[in-house]
């Protein structure tokens, strides 16, 4: 059994906790990450879900994807199902965080990580991934655009990219001295 932390709306912890499979309780939030993982040539690794997965099945989705379980912080989690999925062990200080999107019972925690891996000698987690493979953003969006890849908005993917060489959201520092 698997059991997930529920949250508030503003990312506290409540002492609560669900079951795998049931609903989110109106009100609660629970916590998934995402980990991209981006090789010195500007692609990011690719998985393809199993085709017997039940959600999303058969599809390419970024690097690494996973529901924070109970007593997981969110970094935590992105280490872990980036051991699980693909068998790579990464320090905290190699993960950056760059996005949470809130939806209406999710927080979901996206990272960056630069780290350049021989696909050929990963450990795929038979559960979870049947492939993986290096692509660039054009790639993506095409895999986007004909079904195969989990049909998150071109946007999103852009700015995937943007923040892998950049930290933060602005293109220029300000030089305001404050």
């Amino acid at each position: 059994m698997e059991l997930f932390d529920l949250y508030d709306s503003e990312r506290k912890q409540t002492g609560r906790t669900m079951e795998r499979g049931t609903p989110i309780p109106t009100g609660y939030y629970r916590m998934v990450v995402h980990v991209c993982v981006f090789n010195s040539d500007g692609k990011m690794l690719i998985q393809r879900r199993q085709p017997f997965k039940r959600s999303w099945s058969g599809m390419w989705d970024l690097t690494v994807g996973g529901s924070s379980v109970s007593g997981d912080t969110s970094l935590s989690a992105a280490i872990r199902e980036t051991s699980e999925e693909i068998g790579v062990k990464l320090a905290p200080d190699e993960l950056k965080r760059v996005l949470t999107i809130q939806t209406e019972s999710i927080f979901d925690d996206i990272y960056i990580v630069q780290k350049d891996l021989d696909e050929t000698a990963l450990t795929l987690q038979y559960e979870e991934v049947e492939q993986v493979k290096w692509a660039d953003i054009a790639e993506i969006k095409s895999l986007v655009k004909e079904g195969s890849f989990i049909p998150y908005h071109e946007s999103l993917i852009d700015l995937l990219f943007f923040m892998k060489d950049h930290d933060g959201a602005r293109t220029a520092q300000d030089k305001t001295e404050i």
